[in-house]
């Protein structure tokens, strides 16, 4: 039976605790930790309150800087110390002594020629058909005009075209989508190339400008990206239409101003529509965004996904992939629809369709993938809570009304490259991604393997523009013939080992089908 413990049995307890806490010193932090977690608190309380309007003023930069701020892509290698100087303004040649370029810095030839190496190794369709139409020369004699976006990816199929026999003018279709570095080595290699990132919106039409309108050259082929190039060429050179074979385009946008201009019997030549063909349909505009929104959010944003509220505009093909991937992290995601048979589908994949008037307050991120304009309005943006997030992932500038955030009331904060903040007067910012303009090829980079399907379409399209016979295509606007999108698809299958079973004499009599296809008939949804 123990008695009770000795008056100094206490006194030892403490020496020996006091001994144990100097001898581990974190123990001395874990017996803080109360009184830290209160000071954290009141801390992250302060930390929320919106910053002082003179705070707010000393970070601020002004509209017209912030809008014309140049930055490179993530893999590119501008010098930042020559960004002041525009490069109109310069005066450059490539190794060869030829001028007929406008590039930020035609020194950075060599980095752009690896990016271009790095693509051509997952765009092995397109370098196929480069090697199989090389010996035949099938566009020789096209002069090509081309307005797209300027990419690594972009440069293999400008080449493809070269290879091909054709002779190229390009300018950027979007000011913030330009690799300066891709632009360089394609002005090296001896293309006329008009672009650079961070243009401005007279730069823009400049360099559309100093591609059709050239002393001794013209052009017969338009590729074309967004509709601008066409309505350029429409607007100030109508003439140039009668050397024109034709036309491809490959946006929702410029397919829509195509049909207008058909509707309204004012297409004067041949118009493929791309965008709309299974190939480009189905994998860029589904697979291709799936995974390039959650890039370009990430890299200028760092957002975590799991149980943010996101509403995206649009369930089309661009407006699946963005909600099948932001499904995948756990956010909470909402669809607006005009149509009732996308509404339908978007309810079916388990999405909550609603206006987005209707959620407009409680959301975290609103993401634009209709193609229309004023999607977004100024009363939508008064309306959103703090910080929310805004960015399209439609080709067109116009879905998010951009434009009546310039006013003298509203303070914009350049944060990062393609990140401004708008700050409303009572302290309230919503962040705006690459001013409304196409997130991904904005502020990120698209996987190269599926822009060699589109690419590869492209090039199959002015193939069959240029070569038919006179006659076949009508001044209107045409589909890619269903062989042509099967073969595209057919040219990417070895690089998944993909093996295709082959129909029987007698399954293709059953079926009603040729053995080489076409497998499926045009009304047919994939």
């Amino acid at each position: 039976m123990s008695g009770p413990e000795p008056s100094g049995g206490e006194e030892a307890k403490q020496a020996k605790e006091a001994e144990d806490a100097e001898k581990f010193s974190f123990m001395a932090t874990v017996t803080k930790a109360p009184k830290k977690q209160i000071q954290f608190a009141d801390d992250m309380q302060e930390f929320t309150k919106f910053p002082t309007k003179t705070g707010r003023r000393s970070l601020s930069r002004s509209i017209s800087q912030s809008s014309t701020d140049s930055y490179s892509s993530a893999a590119s290698y501008t010098d930042s110390s020559d960004d002041e100087v525009s490069p109109r303004e310069k005066q450059q040649t490539n190794s060869k002594g030829s001028s007929n370029f406008c590039v930020k810095n035609i020194k950075q030839a060599e980095f752009g020629r690896r990016e271009i190496e790095i693509a051509e190794q997952d765009m092995s369709a397109l370098i196929s058909l480069r090697k199989r139409a090389q010996g035949e020369k099938p566009l020789a004699g096209a002069k090509i005009v081309g307005c797209t976006h300027i990419t690594a990816q972009t440069a293999v199929l400008i080449e493809t075209l070269c290879a091909l026999g054709a002779q190229c003018r390009w300018s950027a279709c979007n000011i913030y989508s330009t690799q300066n570095e891709v632009a360089a080595a394609l002005a090296e290699a001896g293309v006329a190339v008009f672009a650079w990132k961070g243009e401005s919106e007279d730069d823009f039409w400049w360099c559309i400008d100093r591609c059709v309108n050239v002393d001794g050259w013209q052009a017969n082929m338009i590729l074309d990206d967004g509709g601008d190039l066409t309505h350029w060429v429409y607007k100030k050179y109508p003439n140039i239409f009668k050397k024109i074979r034709g036309i491809v385009e490959e946006s929702v946008t410029g397919v829509h101003r195509l049909y207008q201009l058909s509707k309204a019997g004012k297409l004067c030549v041949p118009a493929m529509n791309v965008n709309d063909s299974v190939t480009k349909q189905k994998f860029d505009n589904l697979y291709c965004c799936r995974e390039s929104i959650l890039d370009g959010l990430k890299r200028t944003t760092d957002v975590m996904f799991g149980g943010k509220q996101v509403v995206v505009c649009g369930y089309g093909e661009v407006g699946k992939g963005c909600c099948a991937a932001l499904k995948a992290l756990g956010a909470i995601v909402y669809v607006t629809e005009i149509d009732p048979i996308c509404a339908l589908q978007a309810c079916m994949d388990g999405f909550r369709v609603v206006k987005l008037s209707e959620v407009i307050r409680q959301v975290d991120v609103v993401i634009t993938c209709t193609g229309n304009k004023n999607v977004v309005t100024r009363e939508h943006l008064d309306r959103m809570k703090n910080s929310c997030i805004v960015c399209n992932m439609g080709h067109s500038n116009t879905e998010i009304d951009v434009t009546s955030l310039r006013t003298p009331e509203l303070t914009w904060e350049r944060v990062r490259s393609q990140v401004d903040h708008i700050i409303w007067p009572d302290g309230k910012r919503v962040v705006l991604l690459a001013e409304g303009r196409l997130l991904n090829l904005s502020c990120s980079t698209v996987p190269t393997f599926v822009l060699s399907i589109t690419a590869t379409t492209q090039a199959l399209a002015l193939i069959e523009l240029y070569n038919a016979p006179e006659g076949r295509y009508k001044q209107d606007v045409y589909l890619l013939p269903k062989k042509m999108d099967e073969y595209v698809a057919s040219l990417h299958l070895p690089s998944f080992d993909a093996h295709l079973t082959e129909l029987t004499d007698d399954q293709a009599k059953y079926l009603g089908l040729n053995k080489n296809g076409p497998f499926k008939p045009n009304y047919y949804r994939y």
